[in-house]
Formats: C-alpha cells, structure tokens, sequence
C-alpha cells in the first residue's frame, strides 16, 4: 500500500492552486493529486492535468467542459462539469485530503459536502468559516474531520499551538502587512484606483484578495475565521499592522508568553504544513535572515480609515448571519470595484447599508445562509445602481 496522501485540490490554477502543485510536485513520495478542479481557466487545467494525472478533473464553467474532455479522456482522466459535479466529486473514496482554495462563497459548499464524506480539509478559502462557521466547525467535529489552515496568518498560530493544545489560549495577534494604502487618510482613498489597489507590497494573490487587503477586509474576514478555527471570543482576537510581513502571527498564553510563527512571505510554506502535518518536510525554500531585517515594526490599525475591519469586528459580534451579510457585500462591491463602478471607500459604505438593511437571522441553516448570500447580493447591486 501507498504512504502518499491523495489530494483534491478545489481551485487549482489560481495562486494558491498553483503553489499546491509545486508543493506536491516537490514530494512526490509524500503526495499524489486525485482531483483538479477550475472555474474557467480550461488551458492551464489541462496542462496540470496532463503533467499531474489525476483520476478527475471539473470545469466549473460547463462551456468547456468538451475542449477539456476530448484533450483528457483519451488519457483516462475522468471529466465532469458544472457546480453539482464539484459538490460531489469531492466524496470520492480515494480522496485523503481537499485543498479548498477556491476564492468566495464558492468554496462553501464543496468543503461542506467533503466533510460530510470524513475528508480532512485543508482550507485556503476562509469565507467557508466567515460565512457558515458555526456550522461547518460543528460538522467537522462531528464527522471526526481535521480542519487544516492554509492562509498564513491561520497557520501559523496553528503552528504556535502544536504541543500547547492543553493551554488555554489568552488571545491571539493576527499581523497585516497594512496593505498598499499603508498610513494613507481618506481623502487619498477617495481617489483611488484599481490598479494602485492591485499593487500588495508582499505577496501576490489574485485580484479579489489583493483589493481585500487594500481595504483591511481580508484581515476583517481573517478575524472572523479565527474565532471559529480556534474557539474564540470576539475579545481573544486582536489585530496589528506589520509591515515586514516577517512574524505571521501570535498565541499568548495565560503565563503572559508569546509564541510567534515567522519567515519570509511564501505561501508555499503554510500549503505544505498543511498537507503534511504532523510532519515537517524539507523544502528549498528561501531562508530568512535576520541581517536582512534588522528592525520588525508594528502599527496599530486604522479602523476609522479603513471601515472594513471594524465593519468585520462587528458582525463577528452579532454572529448569527451577520457575517455572511458581510462577506457576500463585499463580493459584490469588489467585483464593481474592479469594474470601476464603485469607489474604494464606497465598497464600506455598501457594506454597512447590507448589514444594516438585510434580514437578520440569529441562528441560521444552511438554507438561511444561502437565502442571506442572495438577498445581500440583490441589495449590494441596489445600493451600487
């Protein structure tokens, strides 16, 4: 019998995807690919495909599924299309592990119905828990499946928490890179465009996390998905602004002690905890050299300027709905954000108004977070139009 874990990546020709591979390809004792999943990127799938084998493949976006099928078939990849085949092909018995990196409220139904078949998630798609938390945690817990973090921040306070599981956790510090508008006031923001946003100082993402670090959301939806992954109140998450992006994140403890995970930005690093824990594999990987930064600073963040954050801190203490409410809003303004129809500070004003205005559900069903994610959408665009 094979060691190797089967991996099902969701996601796999975005950033994330991409450096999954690499990661795998780097330890082929340790890793096979089973299942590659895209939305429309059809060339690069089938290239991976083609290079990685794996037993399956989904296009997301039916339109392709014939250009994908008449390349792979004749190779024995099995080729399925359309959002129900990717609900399902994550139950296959040959899966061990599903890499959710699909970007959005996307990713919440494929890692809910990979749980519900026992498979350990590694989750690079933190709307799953921003939006539906208490029931995913809750599912998992249940089914006896491990819930892996991938995003660094998440991850290294996993990593910080590895042999401490028995202490309680004081709170944790989530570090941000304060993103490209970094000490800028409102009246800067105002004026911005898209591809002044795209521009992140430290790390390269797609668009849309690109323009949620711009505007702190992705810190604000980094903070909701911690109080779920690690059992936390509102009050034991707290934020800094770190501009090095060296010191991942922190754990104190109730002796007053702080563990921090750090190292160069690479998002390869926290993939292949990820995949491989409890084992730490050997990697090529740059090393960090503390001569190359002989100072690490730290900023509080500038949550009057920056809205999302607190917008975030906010619906993580109404729970409920509430930050589906968010995440779904903010779909939809940074979309039009990158279609230059809304202002960067109007995305927040949008955001407030849904939250605001939306049905409220104190606790939610799967059905009512479906329902909460149609109805913001439907609000978002009324309020953009």
């Amino acid at each position: 019998m094979s060691n190797k874990k089967s991996i099902a990546i969701l996601g796999s020709t975005g950033s994330i995807g991409t450096q999954a591979l690499e990661v795998i390809k780097s330890h082929p004792d340790h890793f096979q690919v089973e299942v590659l999943t895209a939305q429309h990127n059809a060339d690069l799938l089938i290239q991976q495909s083609i290079q990685y084998r794996p037993n399956a493949v989904v296009i997301g976006n039916e339109a392709f599924y014939d250009q994908i099928f008449n390349v792979l078939d004749p190779l024995g990849i099995k080729v399925y299309s359309g959002e129900k085949s990717l609900a399902s092909v994550v139950q296959m018995d040959s899966i061990d592990v599903v890499l959710t990196a699909l970007v959005g409220y996307a990713g919440l139904v494929p890692t809910i119905k990979a749980i519900e078949a026992g498979k350990h998630i590694a989750l690079a798609n933190k709307e799953t828990l921003v939006v539906a938390g208490e029931l995913v945690t809750s599912l998992a817990k249940e089914k006896g499946v491990n819930i892996y973090p991938v995003d660094s921040e998440h991850s290294a306070i996993f990593q910080c928490l590895v042999g401490e599981f028995h202490n309680p956790i004081e709170k944790i510090i989530l570090t941000a890179s304060g993103g490209p508008f970094r000490g800028r006031n409102r009246k800067f923001l105002e004026s911005v465009k898209k591809e002044q946003a795209l521009k992140h100082p430290n790390w390269d993402m797609g668009a849309k996390i690109t323009i949620d670090s711009a505007s702190l959301m992705n810190k604000g939806l980094e903070v909701i998905e911690a109080k779920w992954l690690f059992n936390l109140r509102e009050d034991q998450v707290d934020v800094v602004v770190h501009p090095q992006s060296i010191i991942h994140s922190m754990v104190q403890f109730e002796d007053s002690s702080i563990k921090a995970q750090m190292g160069l930005p690479d998002m390869r690093v926290p993939i292949m905890f990820a995949l491989s824990y409890p084992d730490r594999l050997k990697s090529d990987f740059p090393r960090f050299n503390f001569m190359d930064y002989p100072q690490l600073t730290f900023e509080q963040p500038d949550s009057d300027t920056f809205r999302n954050l607190a917008l975030a801190f906010h619906a993580l203490g109404r729970e409920g709905n509430a930050a589906c409410i968010l995440n779904a809003a903010n779909e939809v303004v940074v979309s039009a954000f990158l279609e230059d129809k809304i202002s960067f500070l109007g995305m927040s004003e949008v955001i407030e108004n849904c939250l605001a205005k939306v049905a409220y559900v104190k606790t939610p069903s799967l059905e009512d977070y479906i329902s909460t994610d149609k109805e913001t959408r439907i609000k978002a665009l009324e309020f953009i139009n």
